[in-house]
């Protein structure tokens, strides 16, 4: 038998002398950080700069991945086939690439369920916004890999892994809790969407709407930040085009268009919101509960969704980054406008259930404009004086069908708005995004995101407690401290009554900020000499109060950006603490609505 080589040890050796090297640089990086960032504001502030800017490198890298198989699965081909001959094979083509992305998923991503925009959601709200790396490399992979080979799902579900991945490396390097790994997982999800479709806001509002779900100011301020950041690098490197190119002209709407016309075509977009989701959970149970043999899904998908653009001509696939062509749908009928985006829906239905994978969102956008441009051609040919332009609704029809297929009403505005950089469609656009959201909420209990949550578990109805406040819940005689009393003061305050934290007021009642049990313990520990010197205001670090008209979602929203267990409550004209909210009064406040949900007649009071 081969004795083992003697350079096997020494190369053990260097390699765990590196490893501890590492993990001792990082410890040293994320003290010296805290040094600079004495609080989580900063320090979230901070961190979403590398965020933004990592997270546009990686939709750049992204894109060249989609290229290098759109240039395997489809242009090495056209070389050797008439256009024709292309088109017939594509069906055999997006097979190949669905059993790609499916084999991809099955070793490199263990099978991994998600990695997908609704177990981004997941994650930020039962797992600390921690995500995977292996998964979420396999889930990118897979998706470039799909898209590229032909396949009809959007680009923007990777990338949103992909920039929360970012968000949540970035926070396990600086070693910060999971309150502040929440908020840059979602400062890498407004990155990812600002710098796929080159709209800041939209990328913003979209990381507060779905995976935060709150507009609170410790979220909102990073979550810009990497937005902004994310697309100033994305423009340097794809330049500042959008990236669904819309028509220069697009006619303004009159009143009849305006209280008639853009309403109605909301009410047709909900219908096709609501056919949207059943199809694509059909299409789920489908592949579910098919005896079909697991290597042969992605065969059969593939060759469905080939089937479908063949006869398309093309149309259902778009560009390699699934642009909608709004000057086509503008010309063409009705009837087979219509037709591509019921087609637009089943492709999209049949690749991601079958063995590919990428996102719902994008593929909305084509389905919307699909949608309203058949509407629009329609009313332009029963109205033939009125000059209507079918590319207006459109660009109407795919924000309304981002609000119905998604849930995100204002993410639908502000992308569509960010798109044409035309404020004259605000109105319309919102017209019909509020149509459709409402008629939408009638027609079909979930989006597609909060419907792959329920089926898997993770979206349990909340009971309601948005009426009560924090000045419903507050301790109103928290101990305190003055800002003059001393460290061995305040720890014998502290022993008679526990208390996650202490709030530290001026002579006058006036709030300064707050002393943990820690940093105490450290002052002790440090100079313990100085235990009657040091005074309560050396040891304050700043917590941003609550208000007591604050309702306790905002609370609950400040508690996920702060490691502390308990925030004070000042009020709001003069700054005078009234007392303290913790976790578990939020805790007990959900607790009561449970019960009275369960039995009205012991609601609280």
């Amino acid at each position: 038998m081969a004795s083992p080589s003697p350079r096997l040890p020494a190369r053990r050796w260097r390699l765990d002398r590196l490893l501890r090297l590492v993990a001792r640089g990082r410890r040293a990086l994320a003290a010296r950080f805290r040094q600079v960032a004495t609080s989580d504001e900063a320090v979230l502030l901070i961190l979403a700069v590398p965020v933004g800017a990592l997270t546009a490198l990686g939709v750049l890298a992204f894109y060249r991945g989609i290229s290098a198989a759109h240039a395997l699965f489809l242009v090495a081909p056209a070389t050797l086939l008439p256009p024709l001959g292309l088109l017939a094979l594509r069906p055999v083509v997006i097979a190949a690439a669905f059993a790609a992305a499916s084999a991809v998923m099955r070793h490199l991503g263990h099978d991994h369920d998600g990695m997908n925009v609704p177990d981004i959601i997941r994650a930020v709200a039962s797992r600390g916004g921690r995500i995977p790396v292996r998964p979420a490399v396999a889930r990118t992979i897979a998706s470039a890999i799909t898209i590229g080979g032909g396949g009809s799902a959007g680009s923007e579900g990777p990338l949103v892994v992909g920039g929360a991945g970012v968000g949540s490396w970035v926070a396990r390097l600086f070693r910060v809790d999971a309150s502040v790994t929440r908020v840059l997982a979602g400062c890498g999800t407004a990155a990812a969407i600002a710098a796929a479709f080159n709209a800041p806001l939209a990328g913003a509002f979209f990381a507060l709407e779905e995976v935060l779900g709150a507009f609170s100011g410790a979220s909102f301020s990073p979550v810009v930040v990497a937005s902004v950041v994310s697309v100033v690098v994305s423009r340097g490197l794809f330049g500042s085009a959008p990236a669904f190119p819309v028509p220069s002209t697009l006619g303004g709407p009159d009143l009849l268009e305006i209280w008639v016309l853009l309403p109605v075509l909301g009410a047709i977009c909900a219908l096709a919101s609501a056919l949207y989701v059943r199809t694509y959970f059909a299409a789920e149970d489908v592949a579910r509960s098919s005896k079909v043999p697991r290597w042969a899904r992605p065969l059969i998908g593939g060759l469905v969704v080939g089937l479908l653009l063949f006869g398309s001509r093309g149309a259902l696939a778009g560009d390699i980054h699934l642009a909608a062509p709004l000057d086509l749908f503008g010309a063409l009928p009705w009837w087979t406008l219509f037709a591509l985006a019921a087609g637009k829906i089943l492709a999209t239905s049949v690749t991601l259930n079958f063995g590919g994978s990428g996102g719902v969102f994008t593929p909305s956008l084509f389905v919307g404009a699909a949608t309203g441009g058949a509407f629009g051609s329609l009313c332009a040919q029963l109205l033939p004086g009125r000059g209507i332009d079918p590319a207006l609704y459109s660009v109407a029809g795919m924000g309304a069908l981002v609000a119905g297929a998604t849930g995100a009403p204002i993410t639908g505005i502000l992308l569509v708005f960010e798109m044409t950089n035309d404020f004259t469609l605000v109105l319309p656009l919102m017209l019909a995004v509020v149509s459709c959201k409402t008629l939408m909420r009638r027609l079909e209990r979930d989006s597609l995101y909060s419907g792959w949550l329920r089926r898997r578990g993770a979206a349990a109805e909340a009971p309601d407690v948005s009426l009560r406040t924090v000045g419903d819940v507050l301790d109103p005689a928290p101990a305190m401290l003055r800002e003059a009393t001393t460290v061995a003061q305040a720890l014998s305050l502290l022993g008679r009554q526990p208390q996650s934290v202490l709030p530290v007021v001026d002579a006058e009642g006036r709030y300064i900020g707050v002393v943990t049990p820690m940093a105490l313990g450290e002052a002790m520990r440090d100079a313990p000499q100085l235990a009657t010197t040091l005074i309560a205001a050396d040891l304050a670090t700043a917590v941003d109060p609550l208000t007591p008209d604050a309702s306790l979602a905002e609370a609950a929203t400040r508690f996920r950006a702060t490691p502390h267990e308990a925030i004070p409550v000042v009020g709001a004209s003069d700054g005078h603490l009234l007392g303290l909210v913790s976790r578990a009064h939020l805790l007990a406040s959900y607790e009561q609505a449970l019960r009275a949900a369960q039995d009205p007649l012991r609601a609280p009071p």
